[in-house]
């Protein structure tokens, strides 16, 4: 996910060496590799991002039982931007790698055009034989041109809403999700929706926790956002962008927002303070909603379809290994055994975290959530996902998207205006890319 997202990472190992503990804490992310013994035990590193929920679902405990020869050790990183800089600064001196690291889809550009010489093909390990599995877009985002696959999928982030229905009742707002979605149809419904709901919420509780959430969802739904198809940056000639950033800015200046910067530990309380009353949720944010909200938050919330007639995208991972992993084939087998059908369906059962396996999304249509007021989440998000488009990527595609989104945060918490925030996201993008 976010994961952006949160709670994120993972790290599989054990070792015959006393320094491993060391050694994860110096490296922060990731670790020098995986160890065996010469009872053929081998300890396998994973090192994710955001809320994977791999260790929440019982996955590697389960796993553990079908391999006890097995051990798997988990390290986690809270931002997915501190995470991405470890793991270059990693790569580039070839150490403190993790047999598996987490990739979000927004590098996936960087790792199959810039850094396929660090990552094993798995194609040599057998990846060839799991390609329909996936839709093709989700397989072709980590295969390099010339047809190595660095990657194997785990999720996909289509977009909804998830808000507050008791706090929709307190303000005299509908509470159904059917009938919120046909009022909120379109963005602006959404935002006329927000002003009847701060006219009757009071100073304590806002529309929604960011103006940065919101562009995140609006850019989402786009399949041409920062680069075309030919690689070119296009971020300030694309209408959408333009579109999605003045209809950021003029929530921010109608007071529907509640300021908050999303991972911060304010952001993380609010969810149960009440706060704000609706969120960007594509669907991993499910299992981070019920982590922070706790069990207080049972029935408290819902989920409804997207303003703008399709879904979007936000987020999806995959998982790739290193090509200093002494134990690829082990670590293969264990990715495709956590990106397989059955696995994936767990996963979203429990933590919400949305297949890109075609066999799980099948398996999960009829699934619902006691948490969100027995939404139907399976289905809702199963139609978001048909309506989400193939999305372009490029090389710095989540780079220019940080700078945009911070330098809305500027406007939402500074007031600076429209047109300085602009300047200083095009500065850092030119920063950025080079």
């Amino acid at each position: 996910m976010p994961i952006s997202r949160a709670a994120r990472r993972a790290t599989l190992r054990l070792g015959a060496v006393a320094l491993a503990g060391a050694l994860l804490a110096a490296c922060g992310s990731g670790s020098s590799g995986s160890s065996a013994d010469n009872n053929g035990k081998v300890t396998l590193t994973i090192d994710l991002f955001g809320t994977f929920g791999f260790k929440e679902a019982g996955l590697y405990q389960e796993y553990k039982k079908l391999h006890p020869n097995v051990t798997i050790k988990e390290t986690s990183t809270e931002q997915e931007n501190d995470y991405w800089k470890a793991l270059n600064t990693h790569l580039a001196g070839g150490g403190g790698l993790a047999d598996i690291q987490g990739i979000e889809v927004g590098r996936t550009a960087s790792v199959t055009q810039q850094m396929s010489d660090k990552f094993v093909d798995l194609n040599t390990l057998g990846a060839k034989d799991l390609q329909g599995d996936y839709s093709k877009a989700k397989w072709a985002a980590a295969t390099t041109a010339g047809g190595q696959t660095l990657g194997l999928g785990t999720d996909v982030g289509p977009e909804a809403i998830c808000y507050r229905s008791d706090l929709f009742k307190k303000a005299g707002l509908p509470t159904n999700r059917t009938e919120l979605a046909k009022k909120w149809a379109t963005w602006d419904g959404y935002l006329k929706l927000g002003e009847q709901y701060k006219a009757k919420a009071g100073a304590k509780s806002h529309w929604m926790d960011s103006i940065s959430s919101l562009y995140t969802l609006m850019i989402g739904q786009q399949k041409e956002r920062y680069y075309d198809a030919s690689g070119k940056l296009v971020y300030d000639k694309n209408a959408a962008v333009k579109s999605a950033w003045d209809t950021s800015v003029k929530a921010a200046k109608d007071g529907l927002s509640a300021k908050l910067t999303q991972w911060s530990p304010s952001w993380n309380q609010a969810f149960s303070s009440g706060s704000f009353a609706t969120i960007g949720c594509p669907a991993w944010m499910l299992g981070y909603i019920k982590g922070q909200a706790g069990t207080a938050g049972k029935g408290t919330w819902d989920v409804a379809p997207l303003p703008g007639g399709v879904s979007g995208n936000w987020g999806g991972s995959y998982l790739s290994i290193p090509k200093t992993s002494p134990h690829a084939k082990q670590a293969y087998a264990f990715i495709k055994w956590l990106t397989a059908a059955p696995q994936q369906e767990k996963l979203f059962k429990k933590q919400g975290s949305f297949p890109s396996n075609l066999g799980a999304i099948a398996g999960v249509q009829g699934v619902k959530d006691p948490y969100f007021s027995n939404a139907p989440i399976g289905e809702l998000f199963g139609t978001a996902a048909q309506t989400s488009p193939v999305q372009v990527l490029g090389v710095h595609d989540r780079d220019v998207d940080q700078q945009i989104t911070n330098a809305l945060g500027e406007v939402e918490q500074k007031g600076t205006s429209s047109a300085t925030a602009w300047s200083h996201a095009q500065k850092g993008i030119d920063n950025a890319v080079g």
